[in-house]
This record gives structure tokens, C-alpha cells and sequence, in this order.
């Protein structure tokens, strides 16, 4: 089984979790996902099959979108509502206080990596040093935020909610962290939900309960996307049968003797697909050919 399966993860399940339960549902041994999801987050994760498993270090650098809860006043020893709290108080703040921050995060910025996360520091896992009560200075990693909005804010219970749209490796309880604190607060994340991943969103997830009853019924095949659908937003190049041959066996195209839609720059990667429309698998544009890069079809070199 070759493909990609859109999970709504649910809450109390690790990525590990799900994934290991899809593998026991689909019977099929090569899964992998596309981003960790804390236990307690629910939304999309993309859960690769098969060949699909291979895309892993290829797909595009696609936003990723989140709707975090929080509240303010109070900070965690993980950021989040399953930690200990450590401490209270700040100032109390009104929605245009907190919006006045905002353009501070968005674009390029600086982060401290939690010490829940699973960021190496010094060889080990810096959730296995936060196990043992211990804390370690983290360097700061650089991540992307491509939009903030404040959807909702209650001033009296000083909790709302903040939609994210941001590039790979954000900590979203970080951020909640951080903008309470340059308002003046303190705060914590209390719910988060991924609303998009990999050009997916929660339109295209599958609960888990609907993922068992389609498999207890012998229909999981119906809820896999084809591999492809991974690269949907990356130029398409059809081949003759002779070149297709020629790029299954791992030779590169020579870009005279395609027709290609749009003249990609060099570097670009395409989504390279048979005469019958069958995707092939990727390639990358160089000057003058289309080198071989992977294959996701049948007859892999």
C-alpha cells in the first residue's frame, strides 16, 4: 500500500502512537509521519505508506497553520496545560495589548527551544534531562512566523485564542510564552490544534474511529491519497515512454525534448509523470537536463 493517509490525530496519542496503530490497521510495515504532534494536540498529520515513506526528506517547505489556546497570568514548567505551575501573575492585558506585540513575531525570529522538546543539547534529549528535574541552556533556534491573528479574547478570564501560520520547527507554546511576556504577562498554552500541514488541511484529515471502521471493513485503501498529492504544488513534466523508461532506470532528461509548461530555474524540482499520467517520482532542473532525483513508482534503480 503506497500513499498518503491524512490523519485528524487525536488527543492522548504520541505521533509514534498513531503511527503504530495505522500499521497495525493497514498491515502495512513502512509508515512514517511528517511532523510531531504533542500528545495532547489534535489535528493533521500526514501519515506516509509505502513507497510514500521515502518523500520524508523531500517534501516542500510548506507552511504549517495552528489554533492555539491559551491563558494568561500563569507560566508551566512545560508550556503547556499537562505541566506543573511555576509561577503567577503579570500584568492583567486587553486584546489591543497583546496585538500591539505581534508585529514583533511575525517574520523571522528568535526562539529558545522548550525543555520538553526533543532537541539535542550536548548529546541528549532535552525532554530526558527535564524528566530528571534538570534544566540546561538551549541556543536559540531560527524559526518563521508567516501570520498571527487573535481570533477570540475574553479580558476577563484573560484567555483566548491565536491562529499561527509559521514555518517547520516553531514551538507554538513558545510563542505563547513570549508574546505574553513582552505584553507584560505571563502565559500558557491550554489547547492546540493543527489546522494544515504539508498542503493538507483539516478538510482533508480522517479521524482515527472513522480510519478503524474503514479498516474493520475491509476499505482502508479508499482513504490513502496517491504519493503525488504530496508534490501538488510543484511543476508537472509528462514523458514520453521512451524517457520514462530512461528516468526509472535513474538517467536524467534532456530538456530539449521536453515540453515543459513553464521554464523551471536550476535547483527547481519537478514532478516527473508517465505518458498515461502516471507519477514517476521527482526530479531537479539543471540547465540543461532534468537530473533523476527519486522514484516512486514501480522499479525503483
Amino acid at each position: 500500500m503506497n500513499g498518503v493517509l491524512v490523519l485528524d490525530k487525536p488527543a492522548g496519542f504520541t505521533s509514534f502512537d498513531a503511527v503504530a496503530v495505522l500499521r497495525k490497521l493497514s498491515g502495512e510495515r513502512k509508515i512514517g509521519h511528517t511532523g510531531t504532534l504533542d500528545p495532547q494536540a489534535t489535528g493533521v498529520l500526514p501519515v506516509l505508506l509505502g513507497r510514500a515513506a521515502k518523500a520524508l526528506e523531500l517534501l516542500p517547505d510548506t507552511d504549517k497553520a495552528y489554533r492555539a489556546e491559551f491563558r494568561l497570568g500563569e507560566r508551566t514548567d512545560t508550556g503547556d496545560a499537562t505541566g506543573k505551575v511555576v509561577e503567577t501573575g503579570g500584568r492583567r492585558l486587553c486584546r489591543e495589548a497583546l496585538e500591539a506585540e505581534m508585529p514583533c513575531f511575525v517574520g523571522e525570529i528568535d526562539q529558545v527551544p522548550p525543555m520538553t522538546s526533543a532537541v539535542s543539547v550536548g548529546g541528549q534529549r532535552l525532554y530526558r534531562l527535564a524528566r530528571q528535574g534538570l534544566e540546561v541552556d538551549r541556543p536559540t533556534r531560527r524559526v518563521r512566523i508567516d501570520g498571527l491573528v487573535f481570533t477570540e479574547f475574553d479580558e476577563e478570564t484573560q484567555s483566548g485564542v491565536l491562529e499561527v501560520r509559521c514555518g517547520k520547527g516553531t514551538y507554538i507554546r513558545t510563542l505563547v510564552e513570549d508574546l505574553a511576556r513582552a505584553a507584560g504577562s505571563l502565559g500558557t498554552l491550554t489547547a492546540l490544534r493543527r489546522t494544515a500541514a504539508c498542503g493538507f488541511t483539516l478538510a482533508d484529515a480522517v479521524p482515527l474511529e472513522t480510519v478503524r471502521e474503514a479498516a474493520a471493513a475491509g476499505r482502508f485503501s479508499d482513504l490513502v491519497r496517491p504519493t503525488e498529492s504530496l508534490f501538488a504544488g510543484l511543476p508537472r513534466v509528462t514523458v514520453t515512454a521512451a524517457q520514462a523508461y530512461r528516468f526509472q532506470n535513474g538517467g536524467s532528461l534532456d530538456r530539449k525534448r521536453l515540453h515543459l509548461e513553464t521554464e523551471p530555474a536550476p535547483g527547481a524540482r519537478l514532478r516527473v509523470c508517465g505518458p498515461d499520467g502516471t507519477f514517476l517520482g521527482l526530479g531537479e532542473a539543471r540547465e540543461d537536463d532534468i537530473r533523476f532525483l527519486k522514484l516512486f513508482c514501480e522499479g525503483e534503480p
